[in-house]
């Protein structure tokens, strides 16, 4: 029997905790928070979207940054193998549209209840209001941790192995505040610099305010930098004061950089018409308000909230009568319409980025078992690591995948039922 520390009691570190124990060995789980799995309770703005339902592959496709790194770890351990982790636990799941999977109960707390279930089923020993500050070595090996109970003396434990799974700095109000990130760098790990990912969008739209709060379904989204693309995808966004966000946005995010010279949002708000057809429509429709002023006339193309930025960014006069409104004027409405185009100032911060980008170098890691290359008995989970995917359950199911993989790596046992 060996004697495991995990450090971290969410997503990744409960599922490692699990693994682990399966295994006969004897867990402690630190945590730092009062309860388990703060971050859990609010993916999916509360339901948890625990996974996707999609093969392997199609999972790594949508891994942003190293997705080579986790083909072991997501083939031995995947999506439908979580998903049936989770029912054997007693949790009734349901899959929506594009595949996300979600608690029928739609309360995000209940995946976190079955974890917590089983792991007092298995007898590991989980130490709320506990911090780890630093990793102990012996023999070339790590050989413990040192902690304290919230504002106590330092103690130190002699532990077999020791799994970091502190998650990255995204949402530090659930206490990822990138704890994971200096005891590794104690270990000797290089760490990769951190940003904000799956986050929306600062921007100017050079006329007018944006109207925040209004919601764009179907439409494009297209990211450039310099006249290079970034992103493409299709689907829902949403204006805020500051920006834009929803799930293009947050997507397009995981492809940028630092330097946001140059950066443009360009919405294609008609992506079903080509040019042609749009104007077609809009000469309909101005033949239909012939004696309307523009900006009475377009009511029934635009949502009310964007007829001003419309407008605006049209360069037509908002009182000038539909009926003397030229085809190179009506032209421009088109390229308006199809190339809505807003600059990106920067992101949003860490408090509302959903995950972190960076993290510890995988190079480092041993992707079959999740240890150490530096220092043997030191493993990683989670999103601690230089690992991102994009929205949709993807980010959780790296933690799941890395997790067990952790866990039942430092057991020397690859059992995944």
């Amino acid at each position: 029997m060996k004697k495991i520390a995990v450090i971290g009691a969410g997503a990744s570190g409960l599922m490692c905790g699990v693994f682990a124990a399966r295994a006969g060995h004897n867990v402690v789980v630190f945590e730092r928070n009062e309860k388990a799995g703060k971050k859990i309770y609010i993916t999916g703005k509360g339901r948890c979207n625990l996974t996707n339902a999609s093969d392997p592959q199609e999972i790594l496709d949508k891994v942003v940054s190293n997705p080579r790194f986790l083909y072991s770890a997501i083939y031995s351990f995947d999506a439908y193998l979580t998903m049936d982790f989770f029912e054997k636990l007693g949790l009734e799941i349901k899959t929506e549209r594009g595949n996300r999977v979600f608690p029928v109960s739609d309360h995000a707390s209940d995946v976190t209840s079955v974890l917590e279930r089983e792991l007092k089923r298995l007898g590991v020993d989980v130490r709320y209001r506990t911090r780890v500050n630093g990793l102990l070595r012996e023999d070339g090996r790590c050989s413990g941790v040192s902690y304290s109970v919230r504002e106590g003396a330092t103690e130190t434990e002699k532990f077999d192995a020791v799994v970091i799974c502190t998650g990255g700095r995204s949402y530090p109000s659930t206490g990822s505040t990138g704890d994971g990130y200096a005891l590794a760098a104690s270990a000797g790990h290089r760490i990769i610099p951190q940003r904000p990912s799956l986050v929306s969008f600062t921007t100017e739209p050079g006329e007018g305010e944006l109207p925040a709060g209004l919601g764009l379904k179907n439409v494009s989204l297209k990211v450039t930098q310099s006249g290079r693309d970034i992103y493409n995808g299709f689907g829902e966004m949403l204006f805020t004061h500051k920006g834009v966000s929803g799930p293009l946005v947050l997507s397009a995010s995981a492809f940028l950089g630092d330097d946001f010279s140059d950066v443009r949002a360009c919405i294609d708000l008609k992506s079903a018409l080509d040019e042609d057809a749009l104007d077609r429509r809009i000469l309909r429709d101005f033949e239909k308000n012939a004696n309307k002023d523009f900006v009475n006339a377009i009511d029934e193309l635009y949502p009310k909230n964007l007829i001003d930025l419309i407008v605006a960014k049209s360069g037509i006069s908002p009182r000038k009568k539909v009926h003397d409104i030229t085809k190179e004027e009506r032209r421009r409405l088109v390229e308006v319409t199809k190339v809505f185009e807003l600059r990106v100032t920067g992101t949003g911060g860490f408090e509302e980025a959903v995950i972190t980008r960076g993290g510890v170098d995988v190079k480092e890691v041993d992707p079959s078992t999740m240890q150490s290359r530096i220092l043997p008995g030191l493993y990683f989970a989670g999103e601690v690591l230089d690992l991102d995917a994009l929205t949709g359950g993807f980010n959780l199911q790296i933690a799941w995948s890395t997790g067990a993989l952790a866990g039942n790596s430092v057991c020397n046992e690859f059992d995944f039922e």
